[in-house]
């Protein structure tokens, strides 16, 4: 755990997050600023600034199997995910973290 970092705190349940989904490896929530009718974020328990300092094969394996879990849990067939790697490519929070985004129509 990073101790500055917010999704550390999110996944140490300092902010008492409701989670759409949790396993070993990741928890699953709302994005605070959505920007499709469902948007959330997977998000893994251990810290990794970006998909850049990603060297665990077995770790991605579990995030994009969560992925699936968790867009069939919100009731989400179709669906965009987006990895931003670094701040030119518009990451914010440098913990690495999925987005899912879709319309439940």
């Amino acid at each position: 755990m990073e101790e500055n970092c917010i999704f550390c705190k999110i996944v140490n349940g300092d902010f008492g997050t409701d989670f759409i989904l949790e396993n070993d490896y990741a928890v699953v929530f709302n994005d605070i600023n959505p920007k499709t009718p469902v948007h959330i974020l997977v998000v893994p328990k251990t810290h990794v600034a970006s998909l850049n300092e990603l060297d665990d094969k077995n770790l991605l394996g579990e995030l994009m199997m969560t992925v699936k879990q968790a867009a069939k849990k919100v009731g989400l067939s179709s669906y965009k995910t987006l990895i931003n790697t670094g701040k030119e490519a518009g990451q914010e929070v440098f913990h690495l973290h999925i987005h899912i985004m879709g319309d439940k129509n």
